[in-house]
């Protein structure tokens, strides 16, 4: 089982990217701040000091929140 991916972080990276999606198309938000959204969730996770015993975990998740931010969605750019 431990080869099997993260499927409840898969699973909430789909749903927060849907619901991030549904928000612009609803012009609830705009890219703009959907995009800073995203800046600020990347900015949290590379601001975490050292010696916590995560560090590298939250560096992992800034560069995953960076491509995403870099190469947009799977199915369409927000």
């Amino acid at each position: 089982m431990s080869g099997l991916p993260d499927i409840a972080g898969t699973a909430a990276l789909a749903i927060c990217e849907s619901l991030l999606l549904a928000l612009n198309d609803h012009k609830i938000l705009p890219e703009r701040e959907i995009m800073g959204v995203l800046k600020d969730a990347a900015s949290t996770h590379e601001n975490v000091p050292p010696g916590e015993g995560t560090h590298a975990m939250h560096k992992a998740v800034a560069e995953l929140i960076n491509k995403i931010i870099d190469g947009g969605n799977s199915v369409r750019r927000l």
